[in-house]
């Protein structure tokens, strides 16, 4: 033996007992045991080589070579949580031999107990009179991310799965009743470290559905799972959270590869919808029940111990819409629906198949997929809340974070409450702006080949917050449409607007903090260009409610009744995902295509409005609709007025709140101000923005920017002559 400290080369002799071949140990003189203790755990370790770890007894024996050989320290939370082992027997031949899972774990765990184990690693061992040896095909370490070398310390907690090749001859059984025992002993999963932030409350909810009950053994009678099926309604999944697909969240095969910790082997098939779609007659209906082929013959040779059969259908409204909705003549989409049907809840329904669906649109899937004992868990993938936007800002700044690539201004818990409705794809799409922002610093344009300084890029908040203004989440708030109506900025008009104003903004307070009253309607109603639509555009900026949608006419142009009722139930639909929004009814009679002669009007329109005005916004949600209308009869004599908690009259400008108007424009001198102010008594505030805009020209035009600069006003004069062409026409 060379030295005492560091790495030692020692020679390997024969193991001078048989029996100790079945212990895993390295065996070696009392004099050299001493230098492989560790005083923290008392553990004996000794790395061999470069990778495998064994236990130290004395006397030594093993190889019949001269092996490196140094003390191991074993790190903090390096007890195994699963260890996946491969068997066969020591001599091979024809022989045949039943394995009980749970016997053969627990003899292995009192056997092999505080050893390492380590992926690739063979072990030979003796069990009810046979030789077998294992190899170490999985090792994942609670609480931590796949590792470059898979090793562990095999603890009393540790789940164990046996795989066995057809050829070897072993038959493993009882492997789920192993399992009963073992894991809610483990951690919960950690579902950060696998790139998935804010969606904890859903996968509780997924797991205690669909998974848990084959946590437990058959013979026990809890089949909460038996048939079912899952359709995950998702309006943005595959790109949320961070959002890596199912394909990069490890629930794509082989074996046992979920999340470390589910004590059953899992079989995965990820089809996209319209892969299943053939051109032939029944190639359709084949290759859905392909899908089932291995399932059935899984179940038919090993009954409760068959594993479990994921199937994952992306876009699965592409293939399973309701049956007679499609007018292609083929009627493949109704036997695609009935061949489903059949395999999940039919004579010969499988019980070993967890079908899972995703789609964008649950509105188009044939209501029978979805009854109980079909795809009856239903988990809705919302928006992530703060909390959850931090988890997921996390995951795509950790590398940065590493790489010393982010600034140390970066606060990320302000980001996350500084992007209210975004998604997690969103969210990604914010950091990759910031990441664009900071690079660009770092480049020339005359220069492309110039070499870039990697040590000095830093991406710092003000790139993030840069970003925010570029990627606008698609169920925020509709600034720029908002901004579009009070184009004038808004100023006094008086104490009657101002009462109105206070008041609408005071049932914007109270939606924020009401638990009665979830849905608050109010009507802003008065005479054409009075400021409803400006008022109403207010009160929602001013709201800083995560989600404001304006509503109007001018975004329908062109569109058949049925699509503008569509886009109407949308914006809806879309609200109902945020905790607190407000949509903005403008002109509701313009949306109802009013027509004063007649009257005509839409009535589908306006039964869809009715509707939506007093249908209750989802537990949690609340919601603030203002409408505004020109044609306060009109909607009065339909019902619509009705549908409205509140009604405010938006008034004409009176000549005192028309003076407060010109004082703060500043256009007028002091001694034309009240002459002015009363030639607009009684005048929309719209118009009079109009006739003050009209006389700023001036007789020959050009002075306009002069007079709002406050170097020249209006002459009187001529601000009669515009006012009385305003009134004329």
């Amino acid at each position: 033996m060379a030295g005492r400290s560091g790495s030692s080369t020692m020679i390997v002799t024969n193991t001078p007992a048989k029996d100790l071949a079945y212990t895993n140990c390295a065996y070696c003189s009392p004099s050299d045991l001493r230098q492989f203790i560790d005083p923290g755990s008392n553990l004996a370790l000794a790395l061999v080589g470069d990778v495998f770890v064994l236990s130290i007894a004395y006397p030594f024996s093993f190889y019949r070579d001269s092996v490196s050989v140094t003390r191991f320290v074993p790190p903090e939370d390096f007890n195994i949580a699963l260890l996946t082992l491969e068997l066969e027997f020591v001599k091979k031949g024809n022989k045949e031999e039943q394995v009980d899972a749970v016997h053969l774990a627990q003899h292995l765990r009192k056997k092999f107990i505080n050893q390492v184990m380590t992926a690739g690693q063979r072990v030979t061992f003796e069990h009810q009179g046979n030789g077998y040896i294992f190899t170490v095909s999985q090792v994942a370490v609670e609480g931590q991310e796949k590792a470059a070398i898979e090793r562990g310390l095999l603890s009393s907690d540790s789940y164990i799965v046996f795989e066995a090749s057809n050829s070897s001859g072993i038959k493993i059984v009882n492997q789920r009743e192993a399992a009963s025992s073992n894991i809610f002993r483990h951690k919960e999963f950690n579902l950060q470290s696998l790139g998935i932030g804010g969606l904890g409350n859903e996968f509780a909810d997924i797991f205690r559905r669909a998974f848990a009950s084959r946590v437990f053994p058959p013979h026990i009678g809890c089949k909460a799972c038996e048939g079912n099926a899952a359709i995950w309604s998702s309006w943005y999944w595959k790109d949320s959270n961070g959002s890596p697909d199912w394909k990069d969240v490890k629930w794509k095969g082989p074996k046992g590869n979920f999340m470390h910790n589910l004590p059953f082997y899992v079989t995965f098939y990820i089809v996209n919808g319209p892969e299943v779609l053939s051109k032939f007659v029944g190639e359709t209906e084949k290759n859905v029940r392909d899908l089932f082929a291995d399932a059935e013959q899984d179940q038919k040779s090993r009954g409760d111990q068959s594993d479990l059969h994921v199937i994952i259908f992306d876009e699965i409204d592409a293939i399973c819409k309701s049956r007679g909705s499609t007018r292609d003549g083929t009627g493949v989409h109704d036997s695609i629906v009935n061949q489903l049907l059949t395999k999940i809840d039919g004579v010969e329904a499988l019980n070993n198949v967890l079908l899972i669906g995703m789609t964008n649109r649950k509105d188009l899937l044939d209501e029978a997929l979805l009854r109980p004992g079909r795809l009856e868990v239903q988990v809705e993938i919302s928006l992530p809340d703060e909390n959850g936007r931090h988890q997921i800002l996390q995951i795509h700044t950790n590398k940065m974070k590493e790489n010393s690539f982010l600034a140390p201004d970066v606060n990320l818990q302000e980001l996350a409450a500084r992007t209210k409705n975004y998604s997690g794809a969103e969210l990604e799409g914010v950091v990759k702006s910031a990441v664009s922002y900071a690079l660009n610093r770092q480049l020339s344009l005359d220069d492309l080949t110039k070499k870039v300084d990697e040590e000095s890029i830093k991406v710092t908040m003000d790139d993030f917050l840069n970003a925010l203004h570029e990627v606008i989440p698609a169920f925020g708030a509709s600034m720029d449409d908002l901004e579009r109506c009070r184009l004038n900025g808004i100023v006094d008009c008086g104490q009657k607007h101002d009462h109105i104003f206070k008041r609408t903004m005071l049932l914007a307070e109270q939606v924020k903090v009401s638990r009665g009253s979830p849905l608050v309607t109010v009507l802003l109603e008065g005479p054409s260009g009075s400021g409803k639509s400006a008022m109403a555009a207010t009160v929602g900026i001013g709201s800083d409610f995560p989600y404001v949608k304006i509503i109007s006419a001018e975004s329908m142009i062109g569109i058949s009744e049925a699509s503008k009722c569509a886009k109407i139930v949308k914006v809806f639909e879309d609200a109902y995902k945020s905790t607190l929004s407000i949509i903005v009814l403008d002109d509701i009679e313009r949306l109802l295509e009013y027509v004063a002669i007649g009257p005509r009007f839409s009535n589908l329109i306006s039964q869809t409005l009715m509707v939506l005005l007093k249908r209750l916004p989802p537990k949690g949600k609340n919601m603030l609709v203002i409408g505004t209308t020109s044609e306060v009869t009109f909607l009065e004599s339909v019902g619509i007025c009705d549908a409205f908690s509140v009604t405010y009259h938006v008034p004409t400008l009176k000549t005192e709140d028309a003076k407060k108007v010109l004082q703060q424009l500043k256009v007028f001198s002091e001694d034309d101000v009240d002459s002015a102010a009363e030639a607009l008594n009684d005048m929309p505030i719209k118009r009079l923005y109009m006739v003050v805009e009209m006389a700023a020209q001036g007789e020959s035009g050009g002075s306009a920017e002069a007079i709002y600069a406050g170097k020249e006003t209006i002459k009187i004069s001529h601000f009669y002559e515009c006012l009385q062409d305003i009134v004329r026409y």
